[in-house]
């Protein structure tokens, strides 16, 4: 579990969250955390104005590069209590790919569960903390999506068709890893994939934006994880209120 960045301190600018528009930047339809039932007080599809900003000069670098490409999103804004409810539910689907999933039956959360069932919680926090923020309610410690300054994102040609990214977002295996596909020869469909990866993380950190260590499609700035990877003293941006 990578949870160093969370010692940075936050100085939060203030910025309010502002609504993504769709006529910019295409997303998932339905959101796929809401069509799991996940507690969205308002809309997913939020950021800090300076993230959304450089999500703007993002796209206009890749326009530059691939005229009709576009960044289709996966997610942005999530709450604390969707935090919550996507961990609690990543445990739930390792317990059962383990066989342990009676053991959670009565808990509530991996809080509950790490005092209830400290052995089961040592064996699935590794592989679900791998992906997902801590839903620590210390506001210290926020989740990267939490703060409005973070997404999930992936490709689009100029006919809306998902360009080949090498797994889909949210691909829990190492196909996640950006650099995956790094050592593939030309010619072959694994060396697209990585020059599709390495062209959506150029116009992004050419944006502002810093990479996930572990995913090709999160990409955050101004948050804890942004100011770990690019050396700042502070982060911008802490949680944002659930509303």
């Amino acid at each position: 579990m990578r949870t160093d960045y969370l010692n940075i301190p936050i100085r939060d600018c203030g910025e309010p969250l502002q609504e993504i528009p769709e006529s910019a930047f295409p997303r998932m339809h339905p959101h796929p955390y809401l069509a799991m039932g996940a507690p969205y007080p308002g809309s997913p599809w939020r950021l800090r104005s300076g993230a959304l900003s450089a999500l703007y000069r993002a796209q206009s670098l890749l326009s530059a590069r691939r005229p009709g490409w576009r960044i289709a999103l996966f997610d942005a804004y999530r709450p604390l209590a969707v935090q919550h409810f996507m961990v609690w539910d990543a445990f739930r689907r390792e317990a059962q790919a383990m066989g342990c999933l009676t053991r959670l039956a009565s808990c509530a959360g991996p809080d509950a569960l790490e005092r209830g069932d400290p052995e089961i919680y040592a064996l699935l926090a590794p592989k679900v903390y791998r992906f997902w923020g801590i839903p620590d309610p210390d506001p210290c410690r926020p989740p990267p999506h939490s703060t409005g300054a973070a997404i999930d994102c992936k490709l689009v040609d100029g006919e809306g068709r998902d360009v080949s990214m090498g797994g889909p977002v949210d691909d829990f295996t190492d196909r996640a890893i950006p650099d995956f596909f790094a050592s593939a020869l030309p010619g072959t469909p694994e060396y697209l994939h990585h020059q599709n990866r390495e062209l959506l993380v150029l116009v992004m950190t050419h944006a502002g934006y810093a990479r996930h260590v572990g995913e090709w499609w999160h990409f955050s700035i101004g948050d804890q994880m942004w100011a770990h990877t690019v050396g700042a003293d502070c982060a911008l941006y802490g949680r944002v209120g659930d509303g």
